[in-house]
């Protein structure tokens, strides 16, 4: 069990370099990206399923049947395209565990200059379909492509949700990594997967729908490419509330920049707001199985996200002046 995790620590960063740098990431940008297509999709928050998640939810029987998809940078799949195969299948479970459920099976779509050039993503795929335990049952292939390119979908069910709606003012945020692991230069992935066994790579999954099924969280998020703030940021925007942040609190691994690290896309990582009266046993939970977890945060009913540094206080996103992903509340709906 690890007792406590490390935490950033902003001492050679200025706040306001790191609050610069926040707000012009690429991550960050990327994700407001999504309010163009919401838009023209006419998605207005009152859809009876709701857009924004990590998934889709779609009731089913007691249930719910759980759908994403996930699509990756061009530049990724060029220069490295194993990892790109491996990340096709794991970040879309780790999609199916943030919002309570377990995985069903996972298809793929590959084109590639030639077999060579479509092998090291297949294998990639393989094998973490293979040590996650979830089997790819189809997809499409195209082997005439002018460039390697990467599509995967993944189909799951859960029982209770965790959504990105449903974060209310007065909850604790929760953030849950995994820090053992390294980055996968050049990119900013912490790579807390490849080296893991089977076992523990789906017990950890599994801790999400645990939490969800106790009662013990109805809400939460996997940290994705915008990092701990524009994930943190999404999850707000979906439930109509504002959160903020205390960037020391953050548990970080050793040694990493902290700037980066707040930027950082980790193989295993989720934002979980609850009750403040169930954060031991969730905290407790969580650190049984090694993942660090720590309060980072309060969710508020102010509609911004902002980030705090001792008495530095800083907004890195106003729902008042804009949308960041357009798939808010109805009731913000233009």
């Amino acid at each position: 069990m690890q007792a406590r995790a490390p935490t950033t620590t902003f001492s050679d960063n200025a706040f306001s370099e790191v609050v610069s740098r926040l707000r012009a990431s690429s991550g960050l940008a990327s994700k407001a990206d999504i309010a163009r297509a919401a838009a023209r999709l006419g998605f207005d928050g009152r859809e009876a399923i709701r857009v924004g998640d990590d998934c889709a939810a779609i009731p089913d029987g007691e249930g719910y049947l759980l759908f994403a998809i996930e699509g990756f940078m061009n530049e990724f799949v060029a220069i490295d395209p194993w990892f790109a195969g491996w990340c096709g299948v794991m970040v879309n479970l780790s999609d199916i565990a943030a919002m309570g459920g377990r995985p069903l099976a996972v298809v793929d779509a590959v084109w590639a200059k030639g077999e060579d050039g479509a092998a090291p993503v297949l294998e990639g795929l393989r094998a973490a379909s293979q040590r996650f335990g979830v089997p790819i049952v189809g997809g499409h292939t195209n082997l005439a492509s002018d460039r390697g390119q990467l599509s995967v979908a993944v189909l799951g069910r859960a029982t209770k949700l965790l959504t990105s709606f449903d974060a209310r003012p007065g909850e604790v945020l929760v953030a849950a990594i995994d820090l053992r692991g390294r980055y996968r230069e050049p990119f900013s992935n912490w790579d807390a997967a490849t080296g893991a066994p089977a076992e523990r790579l789906r017990g950890d999954l599994d801790l999400l729908p645990r939490l969800a099924e106790a009662g013990l969280a109805c809400a939460g998020k996997d940290i994705s490419q915008a990092g701990i703030v524009g994930t943190a940021a999404m999850l707000a925007e979906g439930s109509g509330v504002g959160i903020e942040i205390d960037l020391d609190a953050v548990p970080a691994p050793e040694g990493v920049d902290p700037v980066r690290w707040l930027m950082t896309f980790p193989s295993f990582g989720y934002i979980i707001p609850i009750a403040l009266t169930v954060l031991p046993i969730v905290l407790i939970t969580l650190a049984e199985r090694g993942i660090a977890a720590a309060a980072i945060g309060t969710v508020t009913a102010e509609r911004k996200v902002t980030v705090r540094q001792g008495l530095s206080r800083e907004t890195i996103w106003d729902f008042s002046r804009a949308p960041l992903i357009g798939c808010g509340p109805a009731e913000d709906a233009a």
